[in-house]
């Protein structure tokens, strides 16, 4: 029964990606300037929006579209933002003088992803400050209408090198602009990185608490690691509040478990003969007076990251 049900869990686990991927919302096709398939506009606002947007496009050739869609299902606003710029082919070619701004109102999410063509002249910065002052205000008061209306008013203006509408960030929103954002990701997805990196960092953190001799050397060893590797789940912000605890935590905890009868037995032995078990995993002496830590059996093993690419500037926000 215990092997059976091992292996429902083994199977569960390698297919949910691909379980996954079929729960991303589709692409819709494109019918104008402005795709609201979330119903989050009145008829008026979209009428207001596409001679807006027409008007534009015949001044300056540059094409902004507006989708909203109810929830993405789990994928990330980015990722989709991607997807429906590569399928509807916003932009001239050559120019790649695009623009999406894509709104999720049940999943509280959006994006404006901007072509290569137009990077410099909206830079991601100020697509954030779009976002930030100009329609995350509204989206909280459930006023879609303005909230999009001025985000696309805003846009414009910067293209056109009208005055800005973006609006100037407060010093604390100036300053908080500043840490690296934590990602946008699905829960399950925060859910897997964290037990991947917190399971490794978090087990050598626990061997050089318990250990005598080499614990304090990992300590050194560890905070690099504690101070880069939570940034891919929480941003900068909260990891310096992650590795404040690990600095003064670990000392603590290594002096608490010092005082314990087993750690000094394990101390002891170490000394006298030049091993020690504790928990089951054997301590032996190096000859360099310091300690190497087994469990009777030795593998070999790497850790190493990736590079990725982006598929064009903009930038996320939510409210």
């Amino acid at each position: 029964m215990m092997t059976r049900a091992l292996a429902w869990m083994l199977a569960a686990w390698f297919a949910y990606p691909f379980a996954a991927q079929g729960q991303h919302a589709d692409v819709p096709f494109l019918t104008g300037h402005v795709v609201d398939n979330a119903e989050a506009l009145k008829s008026d606002t979209q009428r207001r929006l596409t001679e807006l947007l027409r008007q534009h496009e015949q001044k300056t050739t540059n094409q902004i579209a507006v989708l909203t869609v109810p929830t993405l299902n789990g994928e990330s606003v980015e990722e989709y933002a991607v997807r429906v710029f590569e399928q509807w082919k916003l932009g001239q070619k050559g120019k790649d003088n695009g623009i999406l701004v894509v709104v999720v109102p049940q999943d509280r999410r959006m994006r404006i992803e901007v072509g290569y063509g137009l990077e410099g002249t909206l830079p991601d910065a100020i697509a954030a400050r779009i976002i930030r002052n100009v329609m995350t205000p509204h989206f909280k008061e459930g006023d879609y209408d303005e909230g999009i209306t001025k985000g696309v008013n805003a846009i414009i203006a910067q293209l056109e090198g009208g005055p800005s509408q973006a609006g100037d960030d407060t010093p604390q929103q100036a300053q908080r602009s500043e840490f690296i954002k934590a990602p946008d990701m699905a829960l399950h997805e925060k859910i897997l990185f964290g037990a991947f990196i917190f399971g490794i960092i978090g087990l050598l953190t626990f061997i050089g608490i318990v250990t005598p001799g080499m614990g304090w050397f990992l300590y050194f060893f560890l905070i690099p690691f504690w101070a880069m590797f939570p940034i891919a789940i929480f941003g900068s912000g909260v990891t310096f509040y992650i590795l404040i605890t690990y600095l003064t935590g670990f000392p603590l905890a290594k002096i608490l478990v010092s005082r314990s009868a087993w750690h000094r037995k394990a101390a002891e032995e170490l000394k006298k003969k030049g091993h020690a078990t504790v928990g089951g995993f054997t301590i032996g002496g190096g000859s360099s007076g310091g300690s190497s830590w087994s469990s009777g059996s030795s593998s070999g093993g790497g850790f190493s990251g990736g590079g990725g690419s982006s598929g064009g500037g903009g930038a996320s926000g939510s409210w």
